[in-house]
């Protein structure tokens, strides 16, 4: 008799509540959590569940708890599309994600049919924005600012070297490396060498031996950290002296423990290392103490959870199109990459990228060090 009077007093309060038990705000996360970028996911992952739960236990959104749903892309744009479709079918408001360019672009549009707005940490490729979509954002930049910054580093650090752009065939890859090009040239300075490589290739010798005979001493590099890291250890075993440079795709710890020692004097651009925010210094540690270093786009993760959730108390609204309406419209807002603000495209009006170089650290292990300007 008890046991029948407390499931109908709790049947009760379900009913009096109107379902509030089934008031999270699901934000979905995709990115490649399995597979030879897990690494990058892994950051997307631990960022958005790090701001989820702060933000929860600051009340929510809107007094709403966030959930966090997770979609593994594995880096594949048709695994990107079930992704998104298994959200639609999930009740998903918002998307943080994808990791690449590739999947971004054609997840966006499963989003925009279906009322979710996607704000990508990592996502460079120009397409992503330049669409009219209502729901495409970013905390990242674009390649054609981060290929405008490591051309003219190239021009005025390498004018006399001999250049080789070799890039992976993606929209990340060969965009970032068409743009770094096209300020290179525009610049006074021509490579040598320009090829494309396919994802997931293991041996570069025939590739190296054409870099070898055409006395390239720098390497410019459109893709991931996993063929970089390859194509860095291959050159310095066949007598290849060439430095790489590249951009924000390598940026993860896994590439020293690929190119070995030869990865020291790797240059790559970036932008502007969050984890070094006073600001932030808290927030590092709580990442830290969990066993998780916060590296590369852990922050951007970070900042696009805060971003929702302060478009959505501006905009008094859970609704994904009035929140993305408050993003472009009510502005700045605080998140651990500083003040953000977006432009009419979804573009992030933030500082540029900076230029890091790989050595040892205090550690004694290799990893990116922002330079000095």
């Amino acid at each position: 008799m008890k046991k029948s009077l407390l499931s109908a007093v709790a049947l009760t309060a379900v009913v009096a509540f109107g379902g509030s038990a089934w008031a999270d705000v699901l934000i979905g996360v995709g990115g490649p959590f399995t597979g030879p970028n897990a690494a990058f996911g892994a950051q997307l992952q631990r960022g958005a569940e790090q701001a989820a739960a702060d933000i929860n236990a600051a009340g929510g959104i809107n007094g709403e708890q966030i959930k966090i749903v997770l979609g593994d892309d594995v880096s594949d744009p048709k695994q990107g599309i079930s992704v998104a479709n298994k959200f639609v079918a999930d009740g998903v408001k918002f998307v943080v994600g994808h990791f690449n360019s590739g999947v971004s672009i054609p997840a966006s549009e499963v989003y925009a049919e279906n009322g979710i707005l996607e704000i990508t940490p990592a996502a460079t490729n120009p397409v992503f924005t330049e669409r009219g979509l209502w729901n495409t954002f970013r905390t990242c930049g674009r390649d054609d600012q981060q290929g405008g910054v490591a051309g003219k580093y190239l021009a005025d650090n390498f004018k006399d070297a001999k250049i080789a752009i070799i890039d992976d065939k993606t929209p990340y890859g060969q965009g970032l490396a068409e743009e770094t090009k096209k300020a290179a040239n525009a610049a006074g300075l021509t490579e040598v060498v320009r090829e494309g490589v396919n994802t997931g290739d293991k041996d570069f010798s025939a590739l190296i031996a054409k870099m070898k005979e055409a006395g390239v001493t720098i390497i410019y590099w459109g893709g991931l950290h996993t063929e970089a890291g390859l194509i860095i250890r291959q050159a310095a075993d066949q007598g290849l002296d060439a430095t790489l440079i590249s951009g924000d795709g390598i940026v993860s710890n896994e590439l020293a423990s690929i190119a070995g020692d030869a990865v020291e004097g790797t240059l790559n651009t970036f932008g502007p290392d969050p984890t070094l925010r006073p600001e932030n210094k808290e927030l590092v540690e709580k990442f830290k103490a969990a066993g998780f270093n916060p590296e590369a786009y852990t922050l951007y993760s970070y900042a696009a959870v805060q971003t929702i959730a302060a478009a959505a108390k501006a905009a008094e609204s859970i609704d994904a199109e009035a929140v993305a309406t408050a993003m472009k419209e009510k502005g700045p807002f605080t998140t651990a990459l500083g003040d953000i603000s977006f432009d009419e495209k979804g573009d992030p009006k933030l500082p540029g990228y900076v230029m890091y170089e790989w050595k040892k650290g205090p550690d004694g292990n290799f990893s990116y060090f922002q330079k000095d300007s």
